[in-house]
């Protein structure tokens, strides 16, 4: 499933109208700290808790219209009947077991906030003005894998339980489950963050040498900020090279660039 190009433009593009992300809470001893809407979440699906709804809905609001409107798509937030078609979706047999199955798996998601705070500790070193959103965690159904909103990251977490997790074996080929790790959260997140503040200019008329480059520039950055070479397609490589030839170059000024016609020379 390693189309990097087509997974990540072609969600960013859906999802643009939300792409306005502003600061996050960064006064904490951590830089990031994922919010566990997900376990307010679960708790009204498995029992239907009045008050676990409550909290979604006053605690979370935004996340809240995003998942019902925007990523199950089963109506507006406000409308009369929308909590009983909300928790009558989840009531599936296989949605429940991913569920408990997901809460279980990430009852402590303290790894992927040492991982999350150190990209950012050192993307800001090499980008002082970016902003830090606020990180939330939740349960999609296995809809998107990553939700950005205006100041928020959405992570699923249920797209995330790993390559032998048997229920993925009904729904996804080899190559699919193989990027549906734990260790598959840090980077995804941050390409899509990163793509939603770094635009493609006149995307649609562009080449596609110049989508896939302008992907795997992202991919590039995202492996110096995690200390890991996660991403390795070609398009990284080529960065790579790029920057290795180009060792002057600031970060800053390759998350600048945007005339990838230095790339088809």
């Amino acid at each position: 499933m390693r189309y990097w190009w087509l997974m990540f433009i072609s969600l960013f593009f859906c999802l643009s109208c939300k792409f306005n992300l502003g600061d996050g809470d960064e006064d904490s001893g951590s830089l990031v700290e994922i919010q566990r809407y997900d376990r307010i979440e679960s708790r009204y699906l498995t029992t239907g808790d009045f008050s676990s709804l409550q909290q979604m809905s006053t605690d979370y609001p935004v996340e809240t219209r995003m998942l019902i409107e925007d990523v199950l798509k089963l109506g507006k937030v406000d409308e009369q009947d929308i909590n009983s078609k909300l928790l009558l979706f989840y009531r599936d047999t296989t949605l429940q077991s991913i569920i408990r199955d997901a809460e279980e798996q990430y009852a402590s998601v303290d790894d992927l906030n040492d991982g999350f705070s150190k990209a950012f500790s050192n993307l800001r070193t090499w980008l002082p003005d970016i902003q830090i959103p606020v990180f939330y965690a939740q349960i999609c159904a296995l809809d998107e894998s990553i939700i950005i909103g205006d100041g928020i990251v959405g992570i699923s977490l249920d797209k995330y339980m790993g390559n032998d997790y048997p229920l993925y074996k009904k729904f996804y080929s080899d190559e699919q489950r193989a990027t549906m790790t734990r260790n598959d959260i840090i980077p995804d997140a941050l390409c899509f963050y990163l793509l939603s503040k770094y635009h493609l200019p006149n995307f649609d008329v562009r080449p596609q040498i110049d989508k896939d480059m302008h992907v795997g520039k992202i991919q590039w950055v995202v492996n110096k900020a995690i200390e890991k070479n996660h991403f390795h397609t070609d398009y990284v490589k080529v960065i790579d090279e790029y920057m290795t030839q180009n060792q002057g170059m600031a970060i800053a000024e390759l998350m600048a660039l945007t005339d990838y016609s230095i790339f088809r020379k």
